[in-house]
């Protein structure tokens, strides 16, 4: 019995940065998209959420080995070896995608929450970051890091609803194993919005800063020396924590289009225009019992405050992971405010932005949407940046890409970039 506990401590020790992205990366954004993927195309679209998983797991595998063996994070990495208007470019791509997402998942909290409580919006929206700005700057990297690891759970609530509703498993298999595509602007702009969502610009940066991070909580970081001491086995670690975070990420993908495609989409509901909307794909978790529209309504905004205030802090740390490293600012989440002024400062700066995107009359549920897609879009030119870092000999040495992975990069950049083209060519010849 002792050594199976120290076994299933030892695994949960194993748990980081590769957790904290794949459930980050079901933020309010995601959670507003696979609800309107299910919604709008019933199960059409489902295949995505498998076909995607060995591309997002090959991405974020890249990434986080880039920032363990570098001992720096990606726009570190890309100043080093890449000229100055390419490093600018990506920290801009990652410094716009994250702002705006950051004000889509902030406004989506406040939606969620008035759901519960008739307080204002702009109050809430006020509150709600107040309160991610303080955990973020005073509260230590690994207290922090434990409170990200425990909102992850949050997401359980639409696996669970999957297996209590009666579904037609058949035809659900059939959709999640055999593609089925449409040529249309709809279909390809929901499909870039999920890839986008599920493969996004600030799980690039944001993990390899923080397995960085990680290497400095470990102590692996020795005097004099520029590259961290790190073994084979660590980098196993690493994968792992990477594989484990980015199923449990697609998972929760995957139950969230199933649970909006059975409960909306075949009850005629075929836009989430609204938080209420999206909540009532949550109603067959409690059907059972009373007041079954408000329990639905509370575990819907349970679910996106608690991934909100997990996704937000990642968004605004990535960027400034991102502009510090690019302008040899000090950073890092290890360091208190007094160190690391610009640091925090970007985070502070990039979440008041967001918090403003708020005020111009965006409707919140649909401004998720349109910032998946955005993302989606983005991330196109950095997959291509890290596909070439990865596989370089002379940055990552002895832990550079293999072949499968470099291809699986490679084919990632691909149907993004297929997916983008694609979507812009169907908008102008509409």
């Amino acid at each position: 019995m002792l050594k199976i506990t120290k076994k299933i401590k030892g695994f949960f020790k194993i748990l980081g940065p590769g957790v904290i992205t794949g459930a980050a990366d079901d933020d309010p954004s995601g959670i507003a998209t696979y609800t309107q993927t299910g919604a709008q195309f019933g199960y059409g679209q489902l295949w995505v959420a498998l076909l995607i998983l060995p591309f997002m797991v090959s991405v974020q595998e890249a990434c986080a080995r880039i920032g363990a063996v570098t001992g720096k994070g990606l726009a570190a990495v890309i100043k080093d070896n890449y000229n100055k208007k390419v490093l600018y470019a990506a920290v801009l791509l990652v410094l716009a995608a994250n702002t705006i997402n950051i004000g889509a998942d902030i406004g989506a909290m406040a939606a969620a929450a008035q759901l519960l409580i008739p307080v204002n919006f702009v109050i809430l929206t006020l509150c709600f970051t107040a309160i991610i700005l303080i955990l973020e700057i005073f509260t230590s990297y690994r207290v922090y890091s434990r409170i990200l690891k425990w909102l992850a759970l949050t997401l359980l609530a639409y696996p669970i609803t999957v297996f209590i509703i009666n579904q037609p498993w058949q035809t659900i298999l059939h959709a999640t194993f055999v593609p089925n595509i449409e040529f249309s602007f709809a279909f390809l702009f929901i499909i870039t919005g999920v890839l986008g969502t599920t493969i996004s610009p600030y799980m690039f940066f944001w993990q390899a800063s923080e397995e960085v991070e990680e290497e400095k909580a470990k102590h692996l970081f020795h005097r004099h020396q520029l590259l961290p001491s790190i073994t084979k086995d660590f980098i196993k670690k690493v994968r792992l924590d990477n594989f484990i975070g980015m199923l449990f990420s697609n998972f929760a993908t995957w139950s969230i289009i199933v649970v909006a495609a059975t409960v909306l989409h075949t009850n005629g509901i075929l836009n989430v225009n609204s938080a209420a909307d999206a909540a009532r794909a949550l109603e067959p978790l409690v059907q059972t019992f009373p007041y079954a529209g408000f329990l639905a309504k509370l575990i819907f905004a349970t679910g996106i405050i608690g991934l909100g205030l997990l996704a937000v802090p990642v968004l605004s740390g990535s960027a400034a992971y991102a502009f510090s490293e690019a302008f040899g600012l000090k950073e890092g989440l290890n360091l208190k405010l007094k160190k690391a002024h610009g640091f925090y400062g970007v985070i502070t700066i990039a979440t008041l932005i967001g918090l403003a995107i708020n005020f111009i009359g965006i409707d919140p549920i649909k401004a998720l949407v349109f910032t998946a897609v955005f993302n989606g879009v983005a991330a196109v030119p950095l997959i291509f940046l890290i596909a070439r870092i990865a596989r370089n000999k002379k940055i990552m040495g002895k832990y550079k890409s293999g072949r499968l992975s470099a291809t699986l990069v490679w084919i990632t950049f691909g149907i993004m970039a297929t997916s983008a083209i694609g979507m812009f060519y169907m908008l102008l010849n509409k």
